[in-house]
């Protein structure tokens, strides 16, 4: 495993994106334990990118357009969804009183959800990746994987770091109402600022 490749991964990991806004979300509303559920299943949701480039369906999806347009406009129809969430005062982003998440399977879907539907997503791993794989390398889908194992670990790591950190700062936060709901505003402007980018995103 190149350290060049644990570094970019490390760094497309960190870059603001919707996966880091929910587990950031996560951990400010319920605690360090939504925030690693969150960050679990942000990870999940690049299972299926992560297949789709190994099989060479990535490249499909990129050469059929009405395919991309349809995950596309979904995924972007879903982070503004989020955005409405947000915003609401009983949506995603609320302070608890105790370190509690109501329902872990929801919380997971809902992460899933976020990096399913982005079709960058799969592009980046059909773009990038193979550029790891030597051409003539007898075990290549078996690289692939051990790769894609990596971003993943790599991934979960980063955003759990973004998650306890934002669980630590909750109880500052509870006791000034004022920070919820700018950080309300804030979240909710950044997760439609994501959808209309992915809505004018081009293959």
């Amino acid at each position: 495993m190149s350290v060049e490749f644990l570094v970019i991964s490390t760094i497309v990991a960190a870059s603001p994106g919707p996966g880091v806004l929910v587990t950031l979300a996560a951990g400010l509303s319920h605690g360090r334990r939504a925030a690693l559920v969150a960050a679990f299943g942000c990870t999940l949701g690049i299972v299926p990118h992560m297949l789709a480039a190994v099989t060479g369906l990535a490249a499909l999806l990129h050469a059929n357009a009405p395919a991309f347009e349809a995950v596309k406009y979904a995924g972007a129809a879903y982070l503004i969804y989020m955005a409405w969430a947000t915003l609401r005062q009983d949506g995603g982003l609320r302070i608890e009183p105790h370190d509690a998440l109501p329902n872990e399977r929801a919380a997971i879907r809902s992460a899933i959800f976020v990096n399913l539907l982005n079709p960058k997503l799969s592009m980046f791993f059909f773009a990038f990746l193979p550029q790891f794989v030597a051409a003539d390398a007898a075990d290549q889908t078996l690289r692939m994987l051990a790769l894609s194992a990596t971003f993943m670990a790599v991934t979960f790591a980063v955003f759990a770091i973004y998650g306890v950190l934002a669980a630590s700062v909750r109880a500052q936060v509870r006791a000034r109402p004022g920070v919820l709901a700018w950080a309300r505003g804030i979240f909710a402007a950044a997760f439609f600022g994501l959808g209309v980018k992915l809505f004018l995103a081009e293959r």
